[in-house]
């Protein structure tokens, strides 16, 4: 099982320039725009992807239920610069043995407040989306982490109906 936490939650995002602008009204970091190309791979438990994109880059498993509401991810990851051979080799090494279940491309906007990471997503053939994402530490417990993703389903006006509880490689071709 991996060792990381994140208390994370998706949901459609009908107007992403107001969910913007309530987060800069918020004093929320903008890191930056990264278009990511996720490839992720056929395993039987799990979720595993190479993130490639203009910010970041990364190998990830991850292990989450598809629940309508903040849930608990387990992750273990691995962060590449960008154009990183190393990462291109691994990506190869990869498809050769597990083969490729889907890609997704997005464009994505990434803002922190604190130790929340804020993902406003443009995903190929799917839609618009935001990400809320409460980062565990060693001193954080679920219940603090799911507190705050609480309080900013609040504050950005997110509706239940709108939550999802499927990563975009399950929703592809849904």
């Amino acid at each position: 099982m991996p060792e990381k936490i994140n208390i994370e939650l998706k949901a459609r995002c009908v107007n992403i320039s107001n969910v913007r602008n309530i987060l800069i009204s918020l004093n929320a970091f903008f890191k930056g725009e990264d278009h990511q190309t996720d490839t992720y791979f056929n395993i039987q438990n799990g979720r595993l992807k190479i993130r490639e994109g203009t910010i970041e880059n990364c190998l990830v498993y991850y292990e989450r239920p598809n629940y309508l509401k903040p849930m608990k991810c387990c992750y273990d990851i691995i962060k590449f610069e960008p154009n990183d051979k190393t990462l291109e080799s691994i990506k190869k090494i990869l498809i050769s043995s597990l083969g490729i279940k889907v890609i997704i491309e997005k464009k994505r906007e990434i803002y922190f407040i604190g130790n929340v990471k804020f993902h406003l997503d443009s995903v190929n053939n799917l839609g618009n989306f935001l990400e809320i994402e409460a980062i565990g530490s060693e001193f954080d417990n679920e219940e603090s982490l799911s507190g705050q993703c609480n309080e900013y389903i609040l504050q950005l006006g997110i509706k239940e109906e709108d939550m999802i509880g499927l990563s975009y490689s399950d929703m592809f071709g849904k």
